[in-house]
C-alpha cells in the first residue's frame, strides 16, 4: 500500500497513525512542503493521501506559494481521481476549499482538550460508526471551514460548540477532520516550541498553559490512540482497499 503524506512543518506528522502504518508495512512517501519538496506528478500511484496541520493558513499563498500547487494536487486527487483522503486541521481546511467551502476565522479559537459531538450521520458512516456519541480531543485552530452545505456531496458528521464542520465527508472517499486525533505523548510539548502555536495557546489559555494542556492531553491519550486505531483501520480496510 502506498500512502502520500503532505506535511507543512516537520513536527506535524501523522503521529500515532504513522506508527500504525509503519507496523503494517505501509510504504509512506512524505512530502515536506515547507522545505521545498514537490508533490509527485503521478498521483494515481498512491492509494491514499494524508494531509496534516501547520502553522500557516489556507489564504497565505503569498507567504507560502507552495500552497497553490498543493491545492491543485488535492483537487486532482480527491475530485478527479476520487482517491481516499484524510485531512487534519489545515488539511481539513484545504479539502474544504477544494470542494467549494470557505475558510474563515473562528469566532472563538478552539485550543485545548475539547468535546466533539457526533450527529446521527455517524451511525451510517464507514469510518466513524463505532465511535461514541461524544469524544474529547485536541483542538488547536483559529480558522474553520464554512459554507459546505452548498455542496450536495458533503455529509456533516460531527460538530463542536464553536465549529460546525469538525468532521465532514466528501462523497465516500475524502474526510476533513478539524481536530487532532492523531497525537502522541510528545505532541503538545513539540508543538509548544512553534512560536505561532505557543502564542495562540497563551492568548487563549493564559501564561503557563502549555504544561496544563500537556497534562490534560496525556490523560486523554489512551482514548485518542484507540480512536486513531479505529480510524486508520477502517480507512485502510473499508475505504482504500475498496477504492
Amino acid at each position: 500500500m502506498e500512502i502520500l503524506v503532505l506535511q507543512h512543518i516537520s513536527i506535524e506528522d501523522p503521529g500515532y497513525i504513522k506508527d500504525l502504518m509503519i507496523k503494517d508495512g505501509v510504504n509512506i512517501t512524505t512530502i515536506e512542503l515547507d522545505e521545498g519538496e514537490k508533490i509527485p506528478n503521478n498521483l494515481n500511484f498512491f492509494d491514499g493521501m494524508l494531509c496534516m496541520g501547520g502553522p500557516m493558513d489556507t489564504w497565505m499563498e503569498k507567504d507560502f506559494p507552495w500552497l497553490i500547487e498543493e491545492k491543485k494536487k488535492i483537487k486532482e486527487f480527491v475530485l478527479e481521481l476520487n482517491k481516499p483522503y484524510l485531512g487534519f486541521c489545515l488539511g481539513c481546511q484545504l479539502l474544504g476549499e477544494a470542494i467549494g467551502g470557505k475558510v474563515v476565522k473562528t469566532n472563538n479559537p478552539e485550543i485545548g482538550m475539547l468535546d466533539v459531538n457526533f450527529l446521527d450521520e455517524k451511525k451510517k458512516d464507514v469510518l466513524f460508526a463505532d465511535f461514541p456519541e461524544k469524544i474529547r480531543s485536541l483542538q488547536w485552530h483559529s480558522y474553520e471551514v464554512q459554507e459546505l452545505e452548498k455542496n450536495k456531496d458533503v455529509t456533516l458528521i460531527a460538530s463542536s460548540k464553536e465549529t460546525k464542520y469538525q468532521i465532514f465527508r466528501y462523497k465516500n472517499n475524502a474526510y476533513g477532520i478539524q481536530f487532532h486525533i492523531e497525537i502522541k505523548d510528545t505532541t503538545v510539548n513539540d508543538w509548544g516550541c512553534v512560536p505561532e502555536y505557543k502564542s495562540a495557546l497563551e492568548n487563549q489559555l493564559g501564561q503557563g498553559a502549555l504544561e496544563k494542556f500537556d497534562k490534560e492531553a496525556k490523560e486523554n491519550m489512551t482514548n485518542m490512540n484507540n480512536y486513531s486505531k479505529i480510524l486508520y483501520t477502517k480507512f485502510k480496510n473499508d475505504i482504500i482497499l475498496n477504492n
